[in-house]
C-alpha cells in the first residue's frame, strides 16, 4: 500500500503552480490547481448525465420485480390457479435467484475492461423473461419465470454500487447512492401509475388479460432502455470512452487520494481473492445483520397496494394513493444523504429513518382509521431513507482493494435479501385485514436493525482510534509512518 496522496492548500494568488503529490502517487500530473478543478468539475458533470441512466435501469429493475403486486389487483391469482401461500412464494422466489448470483456477478465486473455491456446485457435478457411471464399459465411456469427473473436482475444493483464505487470519493458516494436509490422508491410510485393505466385499458386486448400486458409493456420497455444503456454507461476509469486523458488521469487521482493507494487489483490474483477478504472481515458480518433486519422490515414495499387497500377505496383509486408516499420517500431520502455527505457522519443519519418507520408500524397497529393510516404509509416508505444510508456505508467501510470492495457490496446486498424472502411469508392474508401481526413482526426487525447500525458505528470508531494513536505514537517517536499492506494510510478514517 502506498503513502496518501496530500494535496496543498493552495492560495488563489498561487492557483497558477503545479499541484503537488506526494511521492509514490502512480498519477502524478504537472496541471496546474485552477486547471485540476475545472477538469475534475466537468468530469464530475459527464460522470453524473452518464450514470444518470442508472436511476431509470433500477425504476425499470423494481417494476419487473415487483409488477406482480399490481397485477394481484386484476385476476393474477386467480387465472394462474394460486392457491394458499403459493402467491408469496411466487414473490419470494425471485431472491432465492438475486442472493444466488450477485457474488458470481460482481467477482466477474470486478474483472471485466467493459461493464457497460455486461449490466446492458443482463437488462436485455431480464427485460425478455419479464415479457415470457405475461405468457404463464400456472404455478409452475409463474415460479421458473420468476427464478430466472431474479437470477439475472442480480447483476444491477450490486454492479451498479461497484462502478458508482470506481468514479466517486467517499464524501461523494452516499449522495449518488441515494439518488439511484429513488430509482427504487420511483418505481413504487410511477409502478402503480402504470399499472393503473394498463390495467383499466388492457383488459381483452387482443384477447389478453390486462394483468399479462402489464409484464408485456413494461418488459418491452425495459428491453427497449438496455440498448441505450449499453452506449451511455461508462466502463473504468483508466479506459471509459467520452472522456478525455486528463479526465481519466484526474478520475484516477481523485480516488488515489481519498484512501492513499491505487484503486486496482494485482493482475496475479485469483478471482476468488475478494471473496476471501470479505470473509475474514468480521465487521462486515454486523453490517450484514443489520441489513438483513432493516429489509425484513421494509418488506412491507412488495404489498404497499395490498395495505393501501385497507383504506377501502377501488383499485383505481388505491394504485393512485401508492404513488404520494414513495414521492415524499425520494425527498427525504435525498435530503438525508445530502446532509450524510456534507458531515461526513453515517449512524445517525441511518436511524432516524427507521425510527420515523416505527412510528408509522405503531400508528398501523393502533387503528384502522383511514386518514391516520395513510399518513402511516407516509412515514414507512421515509424509513427507506434510513436504508439507502446504509448501502453508502458499505463502500467507506470496505474501501480497498477493490475486489473486496466488489463482493462486500454484493455479499452483503445478496444476504440481505433474506429479509425480502422472510418478508414475502410476514404479510399472510391471514393477518388482513389490519395486519397488525405483521407490522409488529417488521417493528422489532427495524429495532434490530437499529441495534446493528449501533454496534457497527461502535467498531469503526474503536478502529479510527486505534489509527490515531498509532499515528500519535509514530509522531512522538519521530518515526515515518510506514508503507505496507498491512497498514492504512496515514490520515485514513471510517465514516461512522
Amino acid at each position: 500500500m502506498t503513502s496518501k496522496s496530500e494535496v496543498m492548500k493552495v492560495e488563489e494568488t498561487q492557483l497558477d503552480q503545479t499541484l503537488p503529490h506526494t511521492t509514490g502517487s502512480p498519477y502524478h500530473t504537472d496541471m496546474t490547481y485552477e486547471r485540476r478543478l475545472k477538469v475534475e468539475k466537468k468530469l464530475k458533470l459527464k460522470l453524473d448525465l452518464r450514470f444518470s441512466i442508472l436511476v431509470v435501469i433500477y425504476i425499470l429493475n423494481y417494476i419487473d420485480r415487483n409488477n406482480a403486486s399490481q397485477a394481484r389487483l386484476a385476476g393474477f391469482e386467480r387465472d394462474l390457479g394460486l392457491k394458499g401461500e403459493e402467491f408469496a412464494t411466487v414473490l419470494s422466489i425471485v431472491y432465492v435467484g438475486y442472493i444466488l448470483m450477485q457474488v458470481p456477478s460482481n467477482m466477474i465486473l470486478s474483472k471485466i475492461s467493459y461493464p457497460s455491456w455486461y449490466i446492458a446485457a443482463a437488462m436485455l435478457i431480464w427485460g425478455m423473461i419479464s415479457v415470457v411471464t405475461g405468457v404463464c399459465r400456472n404455478f409452475t411456469d409463474v415460479l421458473v419465470a420468476r427464478f430466472f427473473l431474479g437470477f439475472v436482475e442480480a447483476v444491477f444493483l450490486p454492479g451498479a454500487l461497484f462502478m458508482l464505487s470506481k468514479w466517486y470519493t467517499k464524501k461523494e458516494i452516499a449522495l449518488r447512492y441515494t439518488i439511484l436509490f429513488c430509482g427504487n422508491l420511483i418505481s413504487n410510485a410511477f409502478g402503480s401509475l402504470i399499472a393503473a393505466g394498463i390495467l383499466n385499458n388492457m383488459e381483452g386486448v387482443l384477447g389478453h388479460a390486462a394483468w399479462r400486458w402489464l409484464f408485456f409493456i413494461e418488459g418491452a420497455l425495459t428491453m427497449g432502455v438496455a440498448v441505450v444503456a449499453g452506449f451511455m454507461l461508462p466502463d473504468m476509469p483508466h479506459n471509459s470512452k467520452g472522456f478525455t486523458k486528463e479526465e481519466l488521469d484526474v478520475a484516477q487521482l481523485r480516488l488515489y487520494e481519498d484512501t492513499g493507494e491505487s484503486d486496482t487489483d494485482g493482475e496475479q490474483q485469483p478471482i476468488t481473492y475478494g471473496l476471501q477478504l470479505a470473509f475474514r472481515t468480521s465487521r462486515l458480518y454486523v453490517l450484514m445483520l443489520g441489513l438483513i433486519a432493516v429489509v425484513t422490515g421494509l418488506s412491507f414495499n412488495a404489498y404497499f397496494p395490498t395495505l393501501a387497500g385497507t383504506l377501502g377505496y377501488d383499485r383505481t383509486k388505491t394504485l393512485l394513493l401508492c404513488a404520494p408516499p414513495w414521492v415524499f420517500s425520494c425527498i427525504v431520502a435525498l435530503v438525508n444523504s445530502w446532509h450524510a455527505d456534507k458531515t461526513q457522519e453515517k449512524f445517525w443519519h441511518s436511524v432516524w429513518p427507521i425510527g420515523m418507520g416505527i412510528v408509522g408500524f405503531v400508528i398501523s397497529i393502533a387503528t384502522m382509521n383511514t386518514a391516520a393510516r395513510y399518513l402511516a404509509l407516509f412515514l414507512q416508505a421515509g424509513s427507506y431513507a434510513g436504508y439507502v444510508i446504509m448501502y453508502s456505508w458499505m463502500a467507506s467501510s470496505f474501501p480497498r482493494p477493490p475486489a473486496l470492495r466488489a463482493v462486500a457490496i454484493a455479499l452483503l446486498n445478496a444476504v440481505s435479501q433474506l429479509g425480502n424472502i422472510a418478508g414475502s411469508y410476514v404479510w399472510s392474508k391471514q393477518f388482513g385485514p389490519t395486519y397488525r401481526n405483521s407490522y409488529i413482526i417488521t417493528l422489532c426487525c427495524f429495532v434490530v436493525g437499529i441495534g446493528c447500525n449501533l454496534w457497527f458505528s461502535l467498531i469503526l470508531r474503536k478502529m479510527n482510534r486505534q489509527f490515531e494513536e498509532a499515528e500519535r505514537q509514530w509522531e512522538e517517536a519521530g518515526e515515518d509512518h510506514p508503507v505496507d499492506a498491512n497498514t492504512v494510510p496515514k490520515g485514513f478514517r471510517f465514516l461512522s
